[in-house]
């Protein structure tokens, strides 16, 4: 009966060692240097403000969705190479026009000046 749940507990034992040794082992033998730069808050480019409701540029939010989008065409570009050869010639051009649309939209943000950040 133990036997059975043997691989369960291992599985935990594992688990919990690589998640709390290493943390440990960084706070016990790293350095400890603090100084005012280095515990300064840093997030998304720019300096932390004081008011979190404060209103920033629109910009940001447009360039994360930008790479969400291209990031998903690499999602799709793996297993189309995997079965290129399965899929054929119909694949391949269905594959082309979807990069191509793809191309025109990046081509199309990258004129009207989305990815410029100033």
């Amino acid at each position: 009966m133990v036997q059975n749940y043997l691989p369960v507990l291992l599985f935990i034992l594992v688990g919990l060692a690589v998640g709390v040794l290493p943390p440990l082992l960084g706070r016990l033998l790293a350095p400890s240097r603090p100084d005012p730069e280095k515990n300064s808050p840093y997030e998304c480019g720019f300096e932390a403000f004081e008011d979190a409701r404060m209103r920033f540029d629109v910009r940001y939010y447009l360039v994360a969705i930008l790479f969400i989008l291209f990031d998903l065409e690499i999602a799709f570009l793996f297993p189309w190479a995997v079965v290129l050869k399965e899929i054929g010639m119909f694949g391949f051009v269905a594959m082309l026009i979807f990069l191509g649309i793809l191309t025109v939209g990046f081509v199309y943000e990258w004129l009207k000046g989305a990815l410029e950040w100033e």
